[in-house]
Order: structure tokens, then C-alpha cells, then sequence
């Protein structure tokens, strides 16, 4: 089968289009012919050396964190699945290839509404969005503040806020573009981080509470600002490390405000762990998914032959929502 392999550790360039063995079905796997792969910032970072698949070491190094697909054969021990099922669900590794074997119980039905490349949008951005939402004990009528609102999991993590009804729901994005868009999807006060201080703008919106809850994908140059615009019991999960590792804490403030602050990774959690988190995505988000209430936004799709020019698009970080290959 064809699948991208990370040649040695760098650019975008070192992505090679190669024939590689199918992986083997085991009695409680899914062999699935992959329509569509989205990409993640985690591929990059892969690509680069800096986030290694989860062990054991692969024999070939193949990116790619989510899919959509269709069940080529279903092992002995699978109950709910048969060959010809179209399912989407979150990998380790190894999503930008032809087939991927993947434990049936992180595979989720495609609802009928969704196209191949919307499904592989859908994954990892929505059950991430979900669960670091569901973390924060989100109730209706508690106020967020979403980073990187043009991003899929910052598209995601609106949407998903909305339905569980949260008010108001404020996003930062660069430019007036993304904050648009972002309001079709239920976003209702944008803040271009370039000009304007989001501080301020959360303060306002919330009658100088703060907010409630905070999904920050950019830690280290944020934090102060996180926690300054937090609300008393206010709480923020760390989904991405995009400003930076390491930052001081004002402890006194934390103390103050009685605040929360969680670190969430998808990829290093245990079967168990993945399959709970799919099976709350599958119950409280796909039904909207399947009623066109919660959108999948595809910015732009990629043959596989192009991945690596997708990559330097997501690089540009000009998207808003998910850059997708076409399989």
C-alpha cells in the first residue's frame, strides 16, 4: 500500500510517498481503506522529531492522528462493525496511508450528512474539543474564552461550548477574517490578539468576572493573561504548547481566584482512556454532527502526493478549520 513516511527527522520536504506493507488486523481490529486523513499540528512537530509516535517504534515512521474510512475486514472479536461500515476515528500514528488497522472500539460510525473529507476533519478536533470541555465541568450558562478560534480544535472546542450552552463564548484569532467565520459557528465576541487585548475584552463581556472556563492552546505566552482574565473558581486546560514551554506563575493570583489550571494529551492515554473519551464524543457530539448543528470545516484538501505542500500551508497558519488529504 502507498503511505507517507517520514524520510529522517526536518522539513516538509522529507515526507516521501512510498510502498510500504498493510498493517495486520487483529481478532479486535478494524482494517480500514482510508478516504481521507487530517492533518494536526502534532504531525509537524512529529515530522520534526519532536513528538515520536507512541512506542512500540514503528517500522516506518507514517504521520496522520485521525481518518475516514471504510472497514475492509473486521477481526474475529469485534461486535457492532462489519466490512463496508464508513468510520472516522483518532490514531497513535500512521493516518496518512491507504489502510490502518485501529481497535474497533475508537471507531465511530460517519454520519450520512458527512462527506469522506469532512469526517476526517472531525476526529481528533471534536473528541479533543469535547473532552477538554467535559474536563473543565462546562454548564450551561457559564462563560468561555476560546484560543485560536480559526484552528479545528479552536472551531471545535466553539461549537461544542454552544450546544452544552455556554454564554457569552469568546475566541482570539488573527484577523477579522477568522473571527467572521467563527461567528457563524456560534462565537460571539471575537478578539484579534494582534490589536486588542483579550484581557479586557473577557472582563468586558463578563461584567469583570472573567471566564468561567479557558481552552488555551498557547500556554507559556499566555499564562499571565489566562489567568488574569480567569473567573474566581475559573478554570483553564492547556491543549497545545504553540507560545512557548516554560512561563512564571503568579501564585498569589491562582490562590486569589481560586483557580484551575489542567494539561490534556490525547495520544499518550491508554486504550481505555481513548475509547471512553470516543464513546462521550460519539453520545454528545455526533448526533449534532448528523443534524447539521455542529459543522466539520474542511479549509482545503491535499492529494497525498501533495502532502508536503500542506504542511507548509498549515506552517503559514493561514487556514481556518481542517487541511485534509485526499486518499
Amino acid at each position: 500500500m502507498k503511505a507517507i513516511v517520514i524520510r529522517e527527522f526536518g522539513g516538509p520536504d522529507v515526507l516521501e510517498l512510498r510502498d510500504v506493507p498493510e498493517p495486520e488486523c487483529g481478532p479486535e481490529d478494524l482494517l480500514v481503506a482510508v478516504r481521507a486523513a487530517a492533518l494536526n499540528r502534532a504531525d509537524l512537530l512529529q515530522r520534526m522529531g519532536l513528538y515520536p509516535a507512541p512506542a512500540p517504534k514503528p517500522a516506518f515512521d507514517v504521520p496522520g492522528l485521525e481518518y475516514a474510512g471504510e472497514v475492509v475486514r473486521a477481526g474475529s472479536r469485534v461486535v457492532g462493525f462489519k466490512p463496508g461500515d464508513r468510520v472516522m476515528g483518532i490514531l497513535g500514528s500512521g493516518g496518512y496511508a491507504e489502510r490502518i488497522v485501529t481497535h474497533h472500539r475508537l471507531a465511530v460510525r460517519i454520519p450520512d450528512a458527512l462527506s469522506w473529507q469532512e469526517a476526517a476533519a472531525v476526529p481528533e478536533a471534536f473528541i479533543t474539543a469535547h473532552d477538554a470541555l467535559v474536563q473543565c465541568d462546562l454548564v450551561a450558562g457559564e462563560s468561555v474564552l476560546v484560543h485560536a478560534v480559526g484552528s479545528g480544535v479552536g472551531i471545535a472546542a466553539v461549537q461544542v461550548a454552544s450546544v452544552m450552552g455556554a454564554t457569552p463564548i469568546l475566541g482570539t484569532a488573527s484577523g477579522a477574517d477568522k473571527l467572521a467565520r467563527a461567528r457563524e459557528l456560534g462565537l460571539e465576541i471575537g478578539v484579534d490578539y494582534r490589536t486588542e487585548d483579550f484581557v479586557a475584552a473577557t472582563k468586558t463581556a463578563t461584567g469583570g468576572r472573567g471566564a468561567d472556563v479557558i481552552v488555551d492552546f498557547i500556554a507559556a505566552a499566555y499564562l499571565d493573561r489566562n489567568l488574569q482574565s480567569l473567573a474566581t473558581s475559573g478554570r483553564m486546560i492547556v491543549i497545545g504548547l504553540l507560545g512557548g514551554l516554560a512561563a512564571e506563575l503568579n501564585l498569589a493570583t491562582l490562590l486569589a481566584k481560586r483557580a484551575t489550571i489542567r494539561g490534556t494529551l490525547l495520544r499518550s492515554r491508554s486504550l481505555e482512556e481513548k475509547a471512553a473519551a470516543t464513546r462521550a464524543f460519539e453520545k454528545s457530539v455526533v448526533p449534532h454532527l448528523a443534524s447539521g448543528r455542529i459543522r466539520a470545516v474542511v479549509d482545503s484538501v491535499y492529494t497525498l502526493d501533495r502532502v508536503a505542500d500542506a504542511h507548509r500551508y498549515m506552517e503559514s497558519n493561514a487556514n481556518f478549520g481542517k487541511i485534509v488529504l485526499e486518499i
